[in-house]
């Protein structure tokens, strides 16, 4: 059969493809780095020792980048004592293969283009073993892992292969662990406000967090009417508006300061979103925009703040009910298509998990909900500041200063969270508690509603990286604007 399709001139089908590799790509890179130590700089940001298809090759790159990072001299000499001295490459030994890898050496100035062409067949072949994984599931598929559950597994591999160039997890070394660590410090030191992670662009809350730390999850936590979304919008306008893109050496665009914010907006829609923001950067209240009651000097302000607003990376999706498997595919590919620094998620409560975690109650899909939050966190490395309410425990109480055990569904949250913010305005409960006019109560009634007014309080309960604590904010309810206070460093001068 086989003589017969070669007569007709019908190819014959290979029974078996060889994975993407070059091993004399590998060989001649590997004698650079011998040769010359400085070759391992040029590749040594991107290229990682099992990205080499031959096994006796990853063995030498990991060595070779051991010595070289300790300082010492990594050539077919000093290596040899750290492979296997038995093992035979056809009738060669270890020692001798090194000595001709050396012997064949390319010039140091190919070796990025050898590192390069290694680290592409990598990725290669493992897109081929997730293509393989897809092809293999769909056609045997457990039965409790749904169509969509694999779009989203082979999604999410996909995407972190895509980032990083491996989608296998796994352990790292501590060396690179401590790489990052000194990188993160680094670049908190180059920043504005020397922060490791985001500036919010307000001064107090940086200082006691640090900045937005790259893939915690941020819940900020309040009663309706508090102001927990005016914070949010807040903080996410000064994160687009401070964007200055910074280009990589790969070509990609990363941010030197501020951030592509992504903002799932489940309770309001982006045009209420966009008005409370252009009415906090005008100072027009949002109801006088509504209602049209603006002067000429006021709407041109607003033409004004639309056009600026218009160039910011702040993207809004309104969909409301969105589940945990939606939102992770949507901001992935926000993260590919415009790149993303924060995602801001306008609340927890109003989210969905799967239908089996629905089925068992409300406690344990909102567990899923936040697992999965603290999961994409990690998986995209950015961090997330996901709204949630409280339950109406805190209003029976007489100080109604939140506490962690308010979180509504709150085992979850608590534990899943890497801060837990709380936004707590006196004057709102003040407000409805006003005495007759002319009687004492009135009277301190109205000294504790002046010391309240325009001021709100962010109380941290919870963080893993930094103290916990309250900071004072400025709040102007019409604006729905938070703001600093004033240091008392820099009060102006009081003569008592």
């Amino acid at each position: 059969m086989a003589e017969a399709a070669r007569k007709f001139g019908v190819p014959e089908t290979p029974l078996y493809r060889e994975a993407p590799n070059n091993i004399e790509a590998e060989q001649a890179l590997l004698g650079a780095i011998l040769v010359n130590n400085d070759a391992f700089y040029r590749v040594s940001d991107f290229l990682k020792a099992s990205h080499f298809y031959e096994p006796l090759h990853r063995k030498i790159f990991e060595v070779s980048a051991e010595l070289i990072r300790m300082g010492k001299m990594a050539n077919p000499v000093t290596i040899k004592t750290f492979l296997p001295a038995d093992e035979k490459v056809g009738d060669m030994t270890v020692a001798h293969y090194l000595a001709r890898l050396a012997a064949e050496a390319v010039t140091v100035i190919n070796a990025a283009d050898y590192g390069r062409a290694i680290y592409d067949l990598a990725t290669r072949r493992a897109l081929i073993t997730v293509g393989e994984d897809m092809v293999n599931i769909a056609y045997d598929a457990p039965v409790d892992m749904s169509p969509s559950d694999q779009i989203e597994d082979a999604e999410r591999r996909l995407f972190e292969l895509a980032e990083t160039g491996r989608y296998d997890g796994g352990f790292e070394s501590f060396t690179d662990a401590v790489k990052t660590a000194v990188d993160m410090a680094n670049a908190a030191y180059m920043r504005d406000g020397g922060l490791s992670g985001v500036a919010t662009g307000l001064r107090d809350l940086d200082r006691r967090m640090g900045g937005l730390q790259s893939s915690d999850l941020i819940v900020l936590a309040g009663r309706p009417g508090m102001g927990k979304t005016s914070l949010a919008t807040n903080i996410a306008f000064n994160i687009a508006e401070a964007y200055q893109p910074a280009q990589q050496a790969d070509g990609s665009f990363k941010a030197a300061n501020g951030g592509v914010v992504g903002f799932f907006s489940l309770e309001m829609s982006s045009e209420q979103l966009a008005t409370r923001i252009i009415s906090e950067q005008t100072e027009i209240p949002s109801s006088k925009i509504r209602r049209g009651e603006i002067s000429e000097v006021d709407f041109e302000k607003l033409v004004a703040c639309s056009q600026t607003m218009q160039k910011l990376p702040l993207f809004i999706d309104q969909t409301g009910g969105i589940s945990i498997a939606q939102l992770a595919a949507r901001a992935r590919r926000l993260k590919r298509q415009r790149g993303l620094d924060v995602i801001v998620i306008d609340y927890i409560q109003l989210m969905q998990g799967s239908s089996a975690k629905a089925s068992q109650g409300r406690v344990q899909e909102v567990t899923e909900i936040t697992t999965g939050l603290k999961a994409l966190a990690k998986e995209l490395g950015v961090p997330i500041i996901a709204l949630s309410q409280l339950s109406r425990q805190v209003e029976s109480r007489d100080d109604k200063r939140p506490q962690l055990s308010d979180l509504r569904e709150s085992g979850s949250i608590e534990q899943d969270a890497d801060v837990v913010m709380f936004v707590f305005r006196e004057e709102y409960y003040l407000k409805n508690k006003e005495p007759k006019l002319g009687t004492p109560e009135y009277v301190q009634w109205e000294n504790e509603m002046n010391e309240a007014r325009g001021k709100a309080e962010v109380i941290i309960a919870k963080q893993r990286h930094g103290p916990t604590g309250t900071i004072s904010l400025g709040f102007q309810g019409e604006f729905t604007r938070f703001f600093d206070l004033a240091e008392d460093s820099h009060l102006p001068e009081r003569f008592e």
